[in-house]
């Protein structure tokens, strides 16, 4: 299976080395040239214990590749996942013009049947506005392909993200489409193993799941 990360921040970078560990063929995107060219050689731009030697694995093992070329990018993966910052605007509600840049991008250039995963942290709804995005691009392009908008939100706790991802009390996959679905199980199967943690719901649920276990966590600290 070939999967697409872009965005190569904290939980882009994350997911894709974890998943090239799991055997997966990963490519990441990002448009930062230098964080392209010091991840290729090893080195990574965050601080997150043991994540530096999986990324040497993963490139070594050649399951793990990076690039600057949405091109590129979208033509490898059948699963495009959306790791991109959604910084808060100025009356504090998330600012979405990166996901949807992106969400463009990729509408830009599918030639395949392609599901297209929300990673990053996301109103309720955002789902259908990416959906509306890629169904604009390509009516522009006059061409119909089948595309699946899924939300399948982290919840990795720095210092101990790689284990949070490889070992997770739960994976949430928001999907409307079964064939989509179905897709995202295969992908998660190595981590479903030994118990079924695997949580199907719509999209809209997926993202409200997110903000509910935000405002949890925010609940035990206080």
């Amino acid at each position: 299976m070939n999967v697409t990360i872009v965005g190569t921040g904290y939980v882009g970078l994350v997911a894709g080395t974890c998943f090239s560990r799991l055997g997966i063929n990963v490519m990441c995107l990002d448009v930062d040239t230098r964080k392209i060219d010091l991840l290729t050689t090893g080195g990574i731009p965050i601080y997150e214990p043991g994540l530096d030697a999986l990324v040497q694995d993963g490139i070594k093992a050649g399951k793990l590749h990076f690039t600057t070329s949405y091109d590129e990018a979208v033509e490898h993966g059948e699963i495009v996942f959306i790791a991109v910052g959604t910084p808060p605007g100025e009356d504090g509600s998330a600012d979405l013009k990166y996901v949807l840049n992106v969400a463009a991008e990729i509408g830009r250039r599918i030639t395949r049947p392609t599901v297209i995963v929300n990673k990053s942290t996301v109103p309720v709804g955002t789902a259908a506005n990416v959906r509306q995005v890629v169904t604009d691009a390509l009516k522009k392009r006059g061409v119909a392909i089948d595309f699946a908008v899924v939300s399948n939100p982290e919840f990795l706790r720095e210092g101990v993200a790689i284990r949070d991802f490889m070992e997770p009390d739960r994976i949430v996959i928001g999907g409307d489409e079964p064939w989509a679905v179905e897709k995202m199980r295969r992908l998660y199967a190595p981590l479903n193993a030994d118990r079924d943690n695997i949580m199907v719901m719509d999209t809209k649920s997926a993202e409200l799941t997110k903000y509910a276990a935000n405002a949890m966590l925010a609940t035990r600290i206080s």
